[in-house]
């Protein structure tokens, strides 16, 4: 069975970054019939922020990306904390060390700086002189014995070499160990692993078929190839997501910026919104290669050929669903690629609109997730239900960018205008107030003659509002302009807002006769 993994460190928040990686795992594990695992990387005790797992999952709950092993739900290869699977690395690094593909080293913290220090004098670059790699199997076991501490160090004189290995997004690659230290660390002296081992030992114990992960971790490729035919296992197939940057070109983390996916959801921006323009950041043209488990390196190769089949442009609007239909690897760009956050804003407001003109439960959920805020913003409203939120939404729709845009562009939804705020007065400046008169008093007399003899409760949404108002305006004979402004000023009090019939609707009949008739009283 395909099977994927997205494996967080819970140091902090779940940044976009994290979130475009849960993404593809699960768009790829989607398209190719899988599931995917969420496991959580906490082998590093020392950065572990509380309540970050928690974090974790909620936005990946919000964003809708349902993993299918993982915390909580558990499945056939648990624990899904790393934490819980110590006994398994140190079980694999002692296979390593039986195998002679790894050592014990003994050396202090004191020891390593002088023998790099040393290193660098001679202009190597190396990083460790190996002064332990050639103890003998008894001298290691007396000194394990007698309770010294030590690693478990990586013996890459016995690492296989390979000429060239396949990335899924990068394609062939030439076989590079030059990044890597010398000798990497394994097993840290608290035995508890490097991610290098736990990935490994974890991907293979789990059944992981396909690894995406973020182009950070390319140059730790040949170590995990080396580390599997160390151990005599197949490898999964590698993907390499381009890095995500700011703005400014800087690389997107934690601790620059605003990246943490709650603000954005605090921010209301929608789900599918975010999740679109994240899938399309760097989604171009397509490369054809051959894909195979073995993969890596620094750069791709330059015989990668490119054709040109038709691929979504960074504003075409996508739900998850149809992300998942086209997802395609071969699509995703090499380079790194920078978020415009006002392709997220235009992708939010055509979500906002599709959500509006699906109606039903969507917008309903859609009300219910901003119910707090008004509350909040209106509290002695009576007006603040999910069905009035709703109405509200559906009025203001083409003019949102977010849901929390509903407080100031449509406070008259939930409270009474301020008809004798500065705006509303210079909205009347330089009309005639028998004017006035004329067009409120016509447009409630053309409404209460509309209103059916025997009570019906949906007759005010069957109102084409556009034509009462139309015919009544020609009626009086005043301009469209004076007519409108007027309405607007007794319904709203605003200059700018949805048209003037898509406020009728959404206030409803009583709350409308009513504005109609207190506006009157103003003269």
């Amino acid at each position: 069975m395909v099977l994927l993994r997205f494996a967080p460190s819970p140091t902090g928040a779940l940044h976009l970054g994290g979130l475009r990686t849960a993404l593809f795992n699960h768009l790829y594990a989607k398209k190719l019939g899988g599931k995917w695992v969420l496991r959580i990387d906490d082998t590093d005790a020392t950065r572990y922020v509380p309540d970050a797992v928690q974090g974790i999952r909620s936005s990946l709950a919000w964003a809708g990306l349902e993993y299918d092993y993982g915390p909580e739900k558990g499945g056939p290869h648990g624990p899904y904390f790393q934490s819980q699977r110590l006994d398994l690395y140190q079980t694999y690094a002692k296979k390593l060390i039986d195998s002679g593909h790894a050592y014990r080293c003994f050396c202090s913290p004191d020891r390593l700086s002088e023998a790099r220090e040393k290193l660098a004098r001679t202009g190597s670059n190396a990083t460790y002189d190996k002064a332990c790699q050639h103890l003998t199997d008894e001298e290691a076991a007396r000194r394990v014995r007698a309770g010294e501490k030590h690693i478990v160090r990586l013996n890459e004189e016995r690492a296989p070499r390979r000429e060239q290995i396949t990335d899924l997004v990068f394609g062939p690659m030439k076989d590079s160990h030059a990044g890597l230290p010398t000798d990497p660390i394994l097993l840290k002296t608290d035995l508890f692993p490097t991610y290098h081992l736990a990935s490994v030992v974890d991907d293979y114990e789990m059944g992981i078929t396909h690894v995406l992960r973020g182009e950070e971790w390319l140059p730790s490729l040949p170590l995990h190839l080396d580390l599997y035919a160390a151990l005599q296992l197949p490898a999964p197939q590698y993907g390499h997501l381009p890095i995500l940057l700011n703005p400014d070109g800087t690389k997107m983390s934690k601790r620059k910026g605003d990246v943490a996916v709650g603000d954005y959801m605090k921010r209301g921006w929608e789900p599918d919104a975010l999740l679109n323009w994240l899938a399309l950041a760097g989604w171009g043209a397509h490369h054809e290669y051959p894909t195979s488990p073995a993969s890596t390196s620094s750069s791709p190769s330059s015989t990668a050929s490119e054709h040109t089949d038709t691929v979504p442009d960074s504003t075409q609007m996508m739900t998850l669903p149809e992300l998942m239909e086209q997802f395609d690897l071969s699509a995703i760009t090499h380079r790194r690629n920078s978020l415009d956050i006002t392709k997220l804003a235009y992708l939010n407001k055509r979500h906002l609109m599709r959500t509006v003109a699906e109606g039903g439960a969507a917008l309903e959920d859609l009300a219910r997730r901003v119910y707090v805020d008004i509350k909040e913003a209106f509290p002695e409203s009576q007006y603040t239900s999910i069905a009035d939120i709703a109405s509200a939404i559906t009025a203001l729709e083409s003019r949102l960018t977010t849901v929390k845009d509903i407080p100031s562009m449509g406070a008259f939804f939930f409270i009474n205008p301020d008809w004798q705020g500065s705006e509303a007065e210079g909205m009347m400046r330089g009309i005639e107030v028998e004017d006035q008169r004329t067009v409120l008093d016509a447009v409630a007399s053309r409404l209460r003659a509309l209103r059916p003899t025997e009570p019906e409760a949906e007759w005010w949404t069957a109102v084409a509002f556009s034509d009462v108002l139309h015919t009544e305006m020609e009626a009086v004979g005043i301009k469209s302009k004076v007519f409108m402004t007027v309405l607007r000023h007794a319904l709203t009090g605003m200059k700018k807002g949805p048209s003037v019939p898509d406020v009728m609707r959404a206030l409803g009949e009583d709350r409308t006769f009513w504005r109609l008739k207190e506006a009157t009283n103003l003269f």
